[in-house]
């Protein structure tokens, strides 16, 4: 994970990376602010398929597939 983007992969195969960036830097992020700090961006663990960060952040996994699938961000590693 580097400037805010997370490598994911399914079980179906799909991989990308994710660029959270906007989401975490837009002037309404909301709870997503607390990713701002490096260091807790860099706790993100899974939990249940979702990315999870402590204080109860989280990513739903359809909408972390969508997102890949629509933005045809592939990666092949």
């Amino acid at each position: 994970m580097e400037n805010y983007r997370i490598a994911i992969e399914f079980k179906d195969g799909l991989k990308g990376v994710l660029d959270l960036s906007k989401l975490v830097m837009s002037h309404d992020a909301g709870v997503f602010t607390a990713l701002r700090d490096q260091a807790l961006f860099h706790q993100a663990y899974l939990d249940h398929g979702a990315v999870t960060w402590p204080g109860e952040l989280d990513l739903a996994p359809d909408a972390m597939y969508d997102s890949i699938k629509k933005r045809h961000q592939y990666l092949h590693f």
